[in-house]
């Protein structure tokens, strides 16, 4: 299936931390927290899935880990660049939804689209309990700008340089919650899951996933859930926690 790519601006490219870059580009449209568009590189013949970050006006922020051939090519984007993109794609969280209070847990680069969600609740719910829940290989980010929409944050890291020495799921406390949104890598979000169903505990999980076409055409992104398998890009990357099969 033929992508009908845009052309789009960039406005800033820059690492934030060891590996991790903030790239924004010009783009002006509507986007739900936990959307993803397809990101080309130059060289590349598919597009490589990423996360929103966060929207500003006309300038949508995508927050990547360089891990790859594409991801190493996107380090090199400078001010005025033009690369090519789209989207925004899938189903992302429904946020006019009543979570009562809320833990965001993130893993890694899983943590990006927590950042626009995070905004997203506190715009509709001013009052809203809502808790930031990061864990990291070492170093650690965008904390900083989830401070600014959430009530605390918990981190934890694998060296023990921030926060917790070990994982995030080890310093979750469920019983302060009604419900959890939760993205990051697949053995994470399982252990996030399985905690959840024990104590009765609502989760909603966005899935990371290797993609090829970004709209379900090519069933690369297939995961398994209690009715069957599904397209990550196309019916997710959002679902209901206890409905997915790790």
């Amino acid at each position: 299936m033929k992508m009908d790519y845009l052309k789009s601006e960039v406005k800033e490219n820059v690492e934030i931390c060891n590996g991790i870059y903030s790239l924004k580009v010009i783009h002006d449209t509507i986007v739900k927290p936990g959307q993803f568009y397809m990101l080309k590189p130059k060289t590349a013949f598919l597009g490589r899935p990423i996360s929103v970050c966060e929207i500003n006006g006309n300038e949508i922020t995508f927050v990547y880990a360089v891990v790859g051939k594409g991801t190493e090519e996107f380090k090199t984007l400078r001010n005025g660049d033009i690369i090519e993109i789209v989207g925004p794609l899938g189903n992302g969280f429904d946020t006019s939804k009543d979570y009562g209070k809320v833990a965001l847990v993130g893993g890694g680069i899983g943590i990006a689209p927590l950042v626009e969600l995070s905004k997203a609740l506190r715009k509709n719910n001013e009052d809203i309990k809502m808790d930031f829940y990061g864990g990291y290989r070492d170093d650690v980010y965008l904390q900083d700008v989830l401070l600014r929409y959430v009530d605390e944050i918990r981190l934890s890291t694998n060296s023990g340089k921030y926060g917790h020495k070990g994982f995030i799921t080890d310093i979750l406390e469920l019983s302060k919650y009604d419900t959890v949104l939760c993205c990051g890598p697949s053995v994470m979000m399982e252990k996030v899951v399985s905690m959840c169903k024990e104590k009765g505990i609502n989760v909603y999980v966005s899935m990371e996933k290797h993609m090829a076409c970004g709209v379900g055409a090519c069933l690369v992104c297939t995961c398994k859930t209690k009715s069957g398998n599904k397209r990550t890009c196309k019916d997710g990357p959002v679902f209901n926690g206890f409905d997915v099969e790790f």
